[in-house]
């Protein structure tokens, strides 16, 4: 119990340090299922943008987003259908085949999204920057920083946790409370 709930408060605190990274108009609600509108951009800006997202690797982020939906469906289906299993599995196997390659579907939107918030001449600089020296040390450097900060971020809220925890222990014992 003791590790889930500090499982659960690095999360949180991961999930909120991301949020408050996010710029304000990312955060404002949209509402709920819409997706917020994207303006209409051009294909010189779409192209950039897609250069963009290539030298960013964005792809990895989903590359996996069919089988991994294919196999979340499944275990779904498997939970009430036990007796199908055999048959789930080869169908998984067919459906995964059949949707490969419809991963390019998030890769066109999202190409669409940055063309929508950046301009085209503001995406022509960006792919220019990224090219250059330094953004291409960002474009190494910047996972492995992002990852290191996670880690720091995790052990702190551990060290945190526990003296939040202290704390509480602390006060419920001058209360007479043992916990």
């Amino acid at each position: 119990m003791k590790k889930l709930s500090h499982m659960l408060l690095s999360a949180g605190l991961a999930l909120g340090v991301a949020v408050t990274a996010l710029p304000v108009s990312a955060q404002q609600a949209s509402p709920e299922g819409q997706a917020r509108p994207i303006k209409p951009a051009s294909p010189a800006a779409i192209a950039y943008a897609k250069e963009i997202l290539a030298m960013k690797n964005a792809s990895a982020m989903y590359a996996n987003a069919v089988p991994n939906m294919v196999q979340r469906v499944k275990d779904s289906l498997l939970q009430s259908n036990l007796n199908y299993q055999k048959d789930l599995n080869e169908v998984a196997i067919t459906i995964a085949q059949t949707m490969a390659g419809r991963d390019k579907e998030i890769t066109e939107q999202m190409a669409k999204i940055y063309a929508s918030d950046f301009t085209e001449a503001e995406l022509k600089d960006l792919a220019t920057f990224y090219k250059s020296p330094l953004g291409q040390k960002l474009l190494v450097q910047e996972p492995q920083s992002i990852s290191a900060s996670m880690t720091y971020m995790q052990q702190w809220a551990q060290q945190f946790s526990e003296q939040v925890n202290g704390l509480f222990r602390a006060e419920m014992r001058k209360r007479g409370k043992e916990i």
